[in-house]
């Protein structure tokens, strides 16, 4: 069966609430308390967006995290009373898509949750990309780097295509805030992670980026040129 969202949060009385809330404002939502409990939710159904806590009890969301994407490429915000910059970009680099610390008002995951659902929602378009070695499909959602496929997340998808889109400009990191996150909350730290992470599926070497470059102060530019 098929769920917007599903909650993995071990504190029953905020992930209730929020799960009634998602579902008052058209969200199907589910919740589980536990690794165990989302594994089995899992086997039988597909949710949009996975929020995850970081603190599930006797299990972490880590290590959630870490097993979900064996298997999965589905979203996941990261949901915690963990506020450290170290937890964050932890989350991130281990294949989280975002992260948002509690305390939280429920409008204010809603709407995080309802961006990340739109993002998903709009990558799609038939724009077709190709100079040196990397190829992007953007209406398959394939890229490709000297022939090799290269398996990318569903906002790093996004990222990539708005970066190929308006090659050869600055893109402010405002801009991409609003364009690909569409999300005032997302800071510093979230994109400057999915930046890396693509540079380092692209670039030959991700430490001396020729195609994804950033401009000291403004943002980055896409110079296809480069490749």
């Amino acid at each position: 069966m098929r769920y917007d969202c599903l909650i993995v949060d071990d504190e029953t009385a905020l992930s209730q609430s929020a799960c009634e809330y998602f579902n008052m404002f058209g969200l199907k939502t589910a919740w589980t308390p536990d690794e165990e409990k989302c594994l089995e939710f899992l086997r039988d159904n597909r949710p949009d967006l996975i929020l995850l806590d970081i603190n599930l009890g006797k299990s972490s969301g880590f290590e959630l995290c870490k097993k979900l994407r064996g298997t999965l490429d589905t979203p996941i915000l990261f949901i915690s009373a963990r506020t450290s910059d170290d937890d964050m970009i932890l989350a991130l680099n281990i294949g989280g898509d975002d992260y948002i610390s509690k305390p939280y008002s429920l409008s204010v995951l809603l709407a995080k949750a309802k961006a990340m659902l739109k993002r998903i929602q709009k990558v799609t378009n038939d724009d077709i990309f190709s100079s040196g070695r990397l190829s992007v499909d953007m209406g398959k959602m394939c890229v490709t780097v000297d022939g090799e496929i290269v398996q990318l997340k569903s906002l790093e998808y996004k990222l990539l295509f708005y970066l190929i889109r308006n090659r050869g400009r600055v893109i402010t990191k405002d801009e991409l805030f609003r364009e690909v996150w569409e999300d005032a909350i997302t800071g510093d730290n979230t994109l400057n992670v999915h930046i890396r992470r693509l540079r380092e599926k692209i670039e030959i070497d991700p430490g001396d980026p020729r195609i994804i470059k950033t401009v000291w102060g403004m943002g980055y530019i896409f110079e296809a040129d480069a490749i």
